[in-house]
């Protein structure tokens, strides 16, 4: 059965589209994710984004420019080819440094069915000190082997940053892109989601360390693939119970994400 999205209440005009239940159901998650990405203070202002790709075809989500996230709703969320044609609304636009890598990860990656990219603060300290990130911590553990370094080019409008930035992820599920922000990719948007929240957290967590001008006691690495190992060594499709919280949270915090 097919499900008619609603006109969206941020103003912009709904195109006459019937949505499938899959991607009425994506529609739902990736707001979510917004509205609680938001809560965590992870975005600044209308900037940063979070796409999707709409399983089994050449379409992705993501927010159109202008819309804060805690405005993000299911129906504002705008479907847009990798061409750049849009095809859920009229009257809106993508920024385009945004939707140049989201999209370029997205058509490059058929593993990836999702990118979050946010220029948290603690994350863009780690990317801006010299050592980068260091593990401190026990959660930082689960990012061993997963955290990949991009330089700043400036705004990333140009499609021939994209094989860099798609070369210094490597197989990983992080970025740090230096002088701008985090990047994190994963199958699914709760992947993705939770690769972001270790990331940011252990950041946070080296960020307050080195504040205190104390040496840095960093785990060693074999000690870390081993702790990784034993929170099931980073691999997906592992039962989310982290995810179902966080969903519970956007419910709390507004249920109109869903509309």
């Amino acid at each position: 059965m097919n499900t008619r999205m609603p006109m969206s209440p941020t103003g912009a005009v709904a195109l006459d589209r019937t949505v499938s239940d899959e991607e009425r159901r994506l529609r739902v998650e990736l707001a979510a994710a917004f509205r609680v990405a938001h809560h965590l203070r992870w975005n600044v202002d209308t900037l940063n984004h979070i796409s999707a790709r709409i399983p089994g075809t050449d379409t992705i989500l993501m927010n159109p420019l202008g819309l804060a996230w805690e405005e993000v709703t299911a129906s504002s969320l705008v479907a847009v080819q990798y061409d750049g044609t849009i095809l859920s609304h009229s009257g809106v636009r993508l920024a385009p440094a945004g939707f140049n890598f989201h999209s370029g990860i997205l058509k490059a990656r058929g593993d990836l069915g999702c990118v979050l990219h946010t220029h948290e603060t603690a994350g863009t300290v780690i990317g801006a000190v010299e050592c980068g990130f260091v593990a401190l911590g026990q959660g930082g553990c689960r990012l061993y082997g997963e955290v990949g370094t991009h330089e700043f080019e400036g705004l990333a409008r140009e499609a021939d940053e994209v094989p860099r930035i798609l070369r210094d992820l490597g197989q990983g599920h992080t970025l740090i892109m230096r002088n701008h922000g985090l990047l994190a990719v994963g199958a699914s948007v709760p992947e993705a989601f939770g690769w972001m929240r270790t990331l940011i957290d252990a950041c946070a967590l080296q960020e307050r360390a080195m504040a205190t001008g104390a040496k840095l006691r960093p785990i060693p690495d074999e000690l870390q693939r081993q702790t990784k190992a034993q929170m099931g060594g980073g691999k997906p499709n592992l039962p989310d119970h982290s995810w179902a919280y966080w969903l519970r949270v956007a419910e709390r915090l507004d249920p109109s994400f869903a509309e």
